[in-house]
């Protein structure tokens, strides 16, 4: 059987759990990573350059969440790779068609955003940039269903993506009701984990919506609900002050 080789750039957390799955469902992995004591294996090449990812079929970048690094290193990346590999990105938040502007193949470069525990999560978000071409997609989604994913395509380009809109949107909120007193950490944490980790395993938001009452019925609460949301634009105080003193919302994690 011939070998099939994929290309990691960044052997942090997620990077390892990216190689893991990766080893785990039959690819070779070529990883760069030059500050890396992990030792190779049978299924695993410790890279000194770019150069070494020639053969593969798939580059999936997740190093710093820095744009320069990530432009340089796609810079690099680009003398190698043939023009027909897929190059894909797992930044959480920069865009995908600013990563793939002036670049000599723009339209190979995806965002493959993953979630960790990498090798064992079916969460795959695969992100078009505006030039990402159908093919580079279709590869993707192609590769992530050999890992066991259930991949999801997002269609336009924006901060965050779709999962991480979510979250945010809901951080956001519980941290205002935080400030507002409406309910300490502990509380705002239990009504989630018992409402939302309820229905969350094993649907969206919008079959929820179907199967409890119907969009009609959600409008209505809607109505009194979301002129109280908060709309605020800049970072949360609490936020601001956690990050100052690096602290965080449980003292003791």
């Amino acid at each position: 059987m011939k070998t099939r080789y994929i290309g990691v750039a960044g052997l942090g957390f997620l990077g390892r759990g990216i190689t893991a799955c990766f080893q785990n469902h039959g690819f070779h992995v070529i990883a760069l990573e030059p500050k890396s004591n992990i030792v190779g294996s049978e299924t695993l090449t410790l890279a000194r350059s770019v150069e070494e990812m020639r053969d593969c079929e798939l580059i999936v970048e997740t190093i710093t969440e820095d744009f320069a690094a990530k432009d340089g290193l796609f810079h690099q990346l680009e003398q190698h790779v043939g023009p027909s590999v897929p190059i894909t990105s797992n930044t959480s938040s920069i865009p995908i068609s600013l990563l793939q502007a002036n670049r000599k193949h723009p339209n190979r470069f995806a965002g493959m955003h993953w979630c960790p525990p990498a090798e064992t999560t079916k969460f795959m978000e695969i992100i078009r940039g505006e030039q990402t071409d159908d093919a580079t997609i279709q590869r993707v989604v192609d590769i992530s269903l050999e890992l066991g994913k259930e991949p999801g395509i997002v269609q336009k380009d924006i901060p965050g993506f779709v999962a991480n809109r979510l979250a945010y949107a809901m951080y956001r909120e519980a941290i205002h009701m935080l400030e507002e007193g409406v309910a300490d950490s502990e509380t705002i944490d239990l009504l989630c984990k018992n409402s939302l980790g309820l229905w969350t395993p094993t649907c969206g938001p919008f079959r929820w919506m179907d199967d409890t009452g119907g969009p009609a019925l959600y409008a209505k609460a809607m109505e009194r609900i979301i002129p109280t949301l908060s709309n605020e634009t800049e970072v949360p105080a609490t936020m601001k002050q956690l990050r100052a003193t690096n602290g965080y919302f449980y003292p003791t994690s």
